[in-house]
């Protein structure tokens, strides 16, 4: 019987030491690694999405082989088998292991398919945990405890306390513990002047052969590889960071929510793709933000706003989506069953912001969080859109994509289909991107009529699913307001407004 298949997944491509490779015997082990079709196809993967990991997964094959480590190497197109699952299947088939050795897997369905894959070989599965997070499942798991409902801003807190990070005898470095009223703040008329332009990474021979492959292998996939510049090594994520640090950091707390037509990175840091593929460790990415505040070259709100996003949300919804899956890929509160309008695929919408982010979606697989969470995902939510298609969708498009980061940010964030962890929905009328960005300037549709031919499809929608929903709102602190707003409301003027979002909803691909 030959040794242990130790098994690297295309978002476990830590820098060395690798970390699952601790005890790995290269006189009696074997390293495998898979590109498979699959993993581009049970969703409708951007091609950029494709390229990005297939890229980063050859470039990590070839540190290991200068390294002198021998990898076993299964490119797509040299071997037959369509999924992991069934690679591993052939694997064990021609070899017989006496273990195969993973770490934990990003996504539920990999990890059920890999199992799948031992137990009909009647071989064990090891699954190791991942030491790039800063929260293990377990403990994730024991604060939890058993709240029903979980909130980001206490398990931040326990995060910054447990770590000691912007901690000062036992209390947050200035006072308090996070510093929005100095952040989220719009552009207003004059726009957001010059931007840094973030570091990006010209294709070199083996992302170029990636890219024809790609294009061979799935021609009608929806985007663009014109304008691929993500970086594939950690060396250059270490690049992208640094250059994050010095030249959008210091402003990125003031403008991470605004949005500009034809500005689609702004002060963004563009670092989720290297830190998802596990090219960047958050440990580094903490260390220099707190560095940079430190030495004075960054202010506290910009700091604390950004350690937020990676010490707690990030491994915020990891603890989430390994806690609530398989239930969780289903979630809908509010039962909706809207399709997927086809300019989803396209950008071709009159509706300016829609086109502006999902057309620079198109172009980079890009988008920020709150063109994610306030624009795409905010039609959806009030459009009424299948949570599972607007899932996919998010998971498809977005070169960062990853299961555990993506389901809860769309199921529970967005979407507001699994609600145990917000306690309101973020829904907002066309009121809110008049206020935050340009788009309105240029749109055929105005943000403050409720109803009729120029009505923004954002402030309909809006009013429609406070109506839809009111009983339920009523019952919500955080949307007592909005209520109490819509109680106003003659009933003539309220049916005047489902009437209009009904013929919008039946007409979503005009809008």
């Amino acid at each position: 019987m030959n040794g242990r298949l130790f098994l690297i997944l295309g978002d476990q491509l830590h820098p060395d030491p690798h970390p699952l490779l601790t005890d790995f015997d290269p006189a009696d082990d074997q390293l495998l690694m898979v590109e498979a079709a699959s993993e581009s196809t049970h969703v409708w993967s951007h091609k950029a999405r494709t390229a990005l990991f297939l890229s980063a997964m050859r470039h990590r094959a070839a540190a290991f082989r200068q390294t002198g480590q021998t990898v076993t190497y299964l490119a797509l197109g040299e071997h037959p088998h369509t999924s992991l699952g069934d690679a591993l299947s052939a694997c064990l088939a021609e070899h017989e292991h006496r273990a195969v050795v993973m770490l934990e897997a990003g996504d539920w369905r990999v990890q059920e398919e890999l199992d799948a894959a031992c137990q009909r070989a009647n071989i064990p599965l090891l699954i190791r945990p991942d030491p790039h997070f800063l929260c293990s499942l377990d403990d994730f798991n024991t604060w939890a405890g058993e709240k029903s409902g979980l909130r980001l801003e206490f398990f931040y807190r326990w995060q910054r306390k447990r770590h000691d990070i912007l901690m000062a005898d036992g209390e947050p470095v200035g006072g308090q513990w996070n510093f929005d009223a100095d952040n989220r703040q719009s552009f207003g008329k004059k726009g957001p002047g010059l931007t840094p332009a973030p570091e990006r990474f010209a294709p070199d021979a083996m992302t170029r052969e990636v890219m024809t492959l790609v294009e061979q292998h799935f021609p009608d996939h929806p985007g663009q590889l014109a304008n691929f510049a993500w970086p594939v090594t950690p060396e250059q994520a270490r690049q992208a960071l640094d250059d994050f640090i010095r030249h959008r950091l210091p402003e990125f707390g003031r403008w991470q929510d605004a949005m500009w037509g034809h500005e689609p990175f702004l002060w963004h840091s563009l670092l989720s793709t290297a830190m998802n593929l596990k090219l960047l460790d958050p440990r580094t990415v903490i260390a220099a933000t707190l560095a940079a505040y430190q030495a004075g070259n960054v202010p506290l709100a910009a700091a604390e706003g950004f350690i937020r996003q990676i010490l707690g949300w990030r491994e915020f919804v990891r603890g989430i989506y390994w806690r609530q899956m398989p239930g969780l890929a289903e979630a809908n509160q509010y039962d909706h069953k809207g399709a997927l309008p086809d300019w989803f695929w396209t950008g071709k919408t009159q509706a300016a912001c829609l086109a502006a982010a999902i057309g620079q979606t198109l172009q980079h697989g890009y988008a920020h969080h709150i063109q994610r969470l306030m624009i795409t995902g905010n039609f959806a939510l009030i459009a009424g859109l299948e949570p599972r298609q607007v899932a996919d969708w998010y998971l498809a498009i977005y070169v960062d994509a990853v299961a555990w980061v993506e389901e809860p940010n769309t199921l529970g964030m967005a979407l507001n289909a699994w609600p145990g962890m917000t306690s309101k929905p973020y829904c907002a009328s066309g009121a809110y991107i008049k206020r935050m960005s340009n788009h309105c300037q240029t749109c055929r549709y105005q943000p403050e009529p409720r109803i009729g031919d120029k009505a923004c499809p954002f402030t309909t929608f809006y009013w429609d699913f406070l109506l839809r929903h009111e009983e339920r709102f009523a019952r919500n602190p955080r949307m007592a307001l909005a209520v109490k707003n819509i109680s106003r409301f003659p009933e003539e003027e309220r049916r005047a407004i489902q009437l209009h979002a009904e013929k919008l909803r039946a007409n979503l691909d005009s809008i």
